[in-house]
């Protein structure tokens, strides 16, 4: 049975038409739809190059350019669920503590409603405040496509909660069960030789892109299937995962990431996992003017989303 919740027809209204909403969505609250489509324009969380900010904004713009059916399944995920944009989370640029805190409120909104939150960022300390709002029935496990282990304690003498610091934060604060978190993509060099010290002795599967590259992506995805099992689980897709030649807008790159077409493939493997929500973090738009990162950051969205598509369909109750 169709949606309620439809893309605008690109064959009647032009892609450059129309307000930008992702997916070219209609706009709806958490409460209306299965899966809410979300954006946190923040990036308090930087420690050098800025901009994700602008990243919601510049991934619905580049939405339009997606179509209704994933090529490969056939399937389209507005058939399966409904689905809309429900506009961007408050957040404070002036001050990053009561940020966390809108944040983390608004997704235990999202958990109560009973919608699975799709969240475009914003820098990577976003993903901390969204599992404080989603996991507040224990530990999840937690799928991480990075170039970065995010693991680190302190930056600048003083600052525990920067895009370098989250899932030490959520470790610590027990929202993310360490022993069902797997890191993929990890590469470049490091400050120091401890810095993977912390993750490796709580337990976290670390994955660097070498091990990736001998393996391939049904090999990895398989193991980090086992790690996280069949229990609740949270993804978070940082842009930066991808080479830069194909993904430049964004803080931090690395070279020597994945190509665009792995990372698709790695998000399909997500198919069928008890997924409670999912992220795409770090697209800064300034950084690019071409805007290919941010259509790489909204396709990635799109695979997303249909896999999530796909735990709606899942908890449906037979006919």
């Amino acid at each position: 049975m169709m949606s309620s919740f439809e893309p605008v027809d690109s064959g009647a209204v032009p892609r450059y038409a129309g307000i930008p909403t992702f997916m070219r969505l209609p706009l709806a609250t958490p409460a209306e739809v299965d899966i809410a489509l979300l954006g946190i324009p923040y990036d308090g969380g930087a420690t050098n190059r800025v901009g994700t900010r602008h990243g919601p904004r510049e991934i619905r713009n580049q939405s339009s350019l997606t179509r209704r059916v994933h090529h490969v399944s056939g399937l389209s995920p507005y058939d399966r669920a409904r689905i809309a944009d429900c506009g961007d989370v408050p957040v404070d640029p002036m001050d990053l503590m009561r940020t966390l805190d809108l944040i983390s409120g608004f997704y235990a909104d999202v958990k109560k409603a009973g919608a699975l939150p799709l969240t475009a960022g914003g820098d990577h300390l976003i993903t901390l405040p969204i599992l404080r709002g989603l996991a507040s029935d224990g530990p999840v496990g937690l799928i991480q496509f990075d170039a970065h282990s995010d693991t680190y304690d302190i930056f600048f003498g003083s600052s525990r909660y920067n895009h370098g610091t989250p899932f030490r934060r959520a470790i610590e604060e027990g929202l993310v069960d360490p022993k069902r978190f797997v890191q993929i993509g990890l590469r470049g060099a490091i400050s120091d030789a401890a810095n993977y010290d912390f993750a490796k002795a709580c337990g976290v599967r670390i994955i660097f892109i070498e091990e990736f590259m001998a393996r391939g992506v049904d090999d990895v995805m398989d193991e980090a299937r086992a790690i996280v099992g069949d229990r609740p689980t949270y993804v978070t897709f940082d842009i930066d995962c991808i080479d830069p030649s194909q993904a430049p807008g964004t803080g931090t790159p690395e070279i020597g990431g994945f190509l665009t077409r792995e990372a698709q493939a790695l998000v399909r493997k997500l198919e069928g996992l008890n997924i409670i929500g999912a992220d795409l973090v770090e697209v800064s738009p300034p950084l690019d003017p071409s805007g290919l990162t941010a259509l790489t950051g909204a396709t990635i969205l799109f695979e997303e989303l249909c896999v999530l598509a796909g735990v709606v369909e899942a908890r449906k109750p037979a006919a």
